[in-house]
């Protein structure tokens, strides 16, 4: 084995990267809450920032879930609870993430 191939494997050059989060369907929330069902537990996936809003929010894209959309948070939290995820906002990618929780989904399975 060569020095090169053994500081690739000791820093995990080998190691292929974790693929990209699931892009959903933000269409709707039925096509939305569809896909986050089908989202494995501890998967997360994603839909783009305007897509929440419009789904979601009344404000403006800069305002949409920030201090002053109390509303907008209140919604966007209550779908993913019910849907049993959980949320991550996202702003710097444009993306709001979903993570399908685990032990709510065990639990009903």
């Amino acid at each position: 084995m060569g020095i090169t191939s053994l500081i690739g494997k000791l820093f995990g050059a080998d190691v292929a990267p974790p693929p990209d989060a699931a892009r959903l369907d933000g269409t709707s929330e039925a096509t939305l809450a569809r896909c986050l069902s089908e989202l494995p537990p501890d998967e997360r996936g994603w839909i783009t920032f305007a897509e929440a809003r419009i789904l979601f929010s009344t404000k403006d894209d800069q305002y949409a879930f920030g201090e002053t959309d109390d509303d907008g948070r209140r919604k966007i939290e209550s779908f993913a609870a019910q849907h049993r995820s959980i949320i991550n906002f996202m702003p710097a990618e444009e993306r709001v993430y979903f993570v399908r929780d685990s032990i709510a989904a065990t639990s009903i399975a």
